[in-house]
């Protein structure tokens, strides 16, 4: 694909996956929503829509529908207004909902796809036996979804905390003013 083998476009969207998910992690631990959108957020949401589109063309060599296509398509729903949010509306207002969702969302997706993959490629993690409390792979999906929720809120209430204060309309000075 574009020149490249088979495995060297593996790694090339593995490594993009893996620096949207730590990028995304970061982003959502430390908002910051200063004049100019953050750039671990931008950073954020570029590899991770450079990985939805290397993920999707994995249909090229492989035809057929899968659920990380399907996770890909939902992916690139979500980026539009995950991004208009943060760089169009400085994440304001009912934006930092938007924003926070989204992003909490675009990082919940590349990261169950990457514990999926993981499960499924590396050997000791597929051979994990199933416990009482569930398959492994449910629970690491279970931890995952915990944790994503944990950033969300963690999100949220730090742009709260952040957020502009609603400037107050300058007063025009008089004449009358400086010398009454």
């Amino acid at each position: 694909m574009f020149g490249l083998s088979l495995p060297t476009f593996t790694a090339l969207h593995v490594a993009l996956s893996l620096v949207a998910i730590a990028a995304g992690v970061i982003a959502l631990l430390r908002p910051a929503m200063p004049a100019r959108a953050s750039s671990v957020a931008t950073l954020f949401l570029a590899t991770t829509l450079a990985t939805t589109l290397t993920g999707l063309l994995f249909a090229l060599p492989f035809p057929r529908f899968g659920l990380g296509h399907g996770i890909g398509i939902v992916s690139l729903v979500v980026l539009p207004p995950t991004a208009l949010a943060l760089h169009r509306h400085r994440a304001s207002g009912n934006w930092r909902r938007t924003y926070v969702g989204g992003a909490t969302l675009l990082l919940y997706l590349n990261a169950f796809i990457g514990v999926r993959q993981a499960f499924a490629k590396i050997g000791f993690l597929r051979d994990l036996p199933a416990t009482p409390g569930g398959s492994p792979l449910l629970l690491a999906h279970l931890l995952l979804v915990m944790v994503c929720l944990w950033l969300a809120l963690h999100a949220a209430a730090r742009l709260q905390s952040v957020a502009p204060k609603p400037r107050r309309r300058a007063r025009p000075l008089y004449v009358v003013d400086r010398w009454g």
